[in-house]
């Protein structure tokens, strides 16, 4: 039951990182603080569709 998911960067909108999730267990978005090469640094990276 793992969907894989995209991540994009808070801050400049980029998606950067594709991971999976188990929608069962976390059926809210994810958000994890990762690394950003546009930005440069590390930034909060959100879930999109």
């Amino acid at each position: 039951m793992r969907t894989i998911i995209q991540m994009s960067c808070s801050e400049c909108k980029n998606r950067n990182y594709s991971t999976t999730k188990n929608k069962q267990k976390t059926p809210d978005r994810l958000e994890m603080k990762k690394y950003c090469r546009f930005c440069r640094k590390h930034t909060l990276h959100k879930e999109t569709k």
